[in-house]
């Protein structure tokens, strides 16, 4: 694969095709939604975020998808091995969430009569906050959490064609964000003082089927931090992988990468041992599961098989140098979802 590094500018030109087509360690290409010349009910736009630790987690998504947006929150429990989700769908919002047209400042809101959910960007913290209310057993859901940025301004970042004119995948993921603060639902609490996160900050016009492979970690390990961003299966990535390591302020663009998920019969075995692997073997992963968060949707024309995976994992990255990282039983996740939206 010959990757092509991004240069600064507008991410879309007159035509509404991407200017280029690449990888970049920071939001180099401007994104503004109102440059988009296909059709408006493709546009998709999120921003997620996961922080979590060893014993337990917490995913929030806010989406305006056009014809529909979506808020969700989950809380994850490693040790039970269960989770507790909920989430909110709206139709038709076609770019009425206003999500920012930049991961580096504004306000992602979402509200309605059961939640009120902000993600603030600000002097270069993150706060996520809100209240969702009857969240579980007719319980309220306080969250209170800040983020804040480890890796010197470097992160994943990919702008990718679709082989379908003016369909374009514009994306950001920053790895190892050091976390603080807390959940409270009645008399739990979570307290994620000293965890660690992800944020995926995605803008584009998506073609309407697809099958993606993603997987996450973030973490800290004898005295450093390690993450990565691993994953493929939309667009056409002849420009850049979407994959990369990071290790304490340094990150690293990997090259191919590869899934193997189990079977049982003809279906995939998702709690079963997974390995994740490069041709040229400087990725070489172990990924024992713990939990299955598994969603879907078959309504009209919109299908949703999605199975975001949380579990440990073992193996080790060669870095150009021949330097190896080894991973020791670290907690992320590995994830295959199958949309027809």
């Amino acid at each position: 694969m010959e990757q092509h590094l991004l240069s600064a500018g507008p991410l879309l030109n007159e035509e509404g095709s991407l200017c280029e087509a690449g990888y970049a360690f920071s939001l180099v290409k401007e994104y503004d939604r109102k440059a988009i010349k296909g059709m408006k009910s493709r546009i998709k736009e999120w921003d997620y975020y996961y922080i979590g630790n060893d014993r337990y987690g917490i995913a929030l998504t806010i989406d305006d998808n056009s014809y529909m947006d979506l808020c969700s929150c989950t809380i994850l429990d490693f040790e039970n091995g269960s989770y507790l989700e909920q989430s909110r769908m709206g139709a038709f919002s076609f770019g009425k969430r206003n999500l920012p047209p930049s991961s580096g400042e504004g306000v992602t809101h979402y509200a309605d009569k059961a939640v009120d959910l902000t993600f603030e960007h600000k002097d270069g913290k993150r706060h996520l906050f809100g209240t969702w209310k009857s969240f579980h057993q007719k319980q309220d859901l306080h969250i209170d959490l800040w983020l804040e940025e480890t890796t010197a301004g470097k992160s994943m970042v990919i702008a990718t064609p679709f082989l379908k004119k003016r369909h374009f995948y514009y994306n950001q993921k920053i790895n190892n964000l050091a976390a603080k603060g807390k959940a409270t639902l009645g008399e739990r609490e979570w307290d994620f003082d000293g965890s660690i996160g992800v944020l995926d900050w995605g803008r584009g016009v998506w073609t309407y089927s697809n099958t993606w492979y993603w997987s996450s970690l973030s973490c800290f390990q004898d005295g450093h931090k390690i993450g990565w961003n691993l994953g493929y299966g939309f667009g056409d990535t002849r420009a850049a992988s979407e994959n990369m390591l990071f290790v304490d302020e340094e990150a690293y663009k990997l090259n191919d990468v590869r899934f193997e998920i189990p079977k049982e019969g003809k279906k995939d075995d998702f709690l079963s041992p997974w390995r994740i692997v490069s041709e040229s073997g400087d990725i070489d992963l172990v990924f024992e599961p713990i939990l299955n968060r598994h969603g879907g949707a078959n309504v009209l024309l919109i299908k949703s098989d999605q199975n975001q995976v949380f579990g440990r994992f073992s193996g080790q990255f060669r870095l150009p140098d021949g330097k190896l990282i080894e991973i020791k039983n670290q907690t992320g996740f590995a994830e295959k979802v199958s949309n027809r939206w």
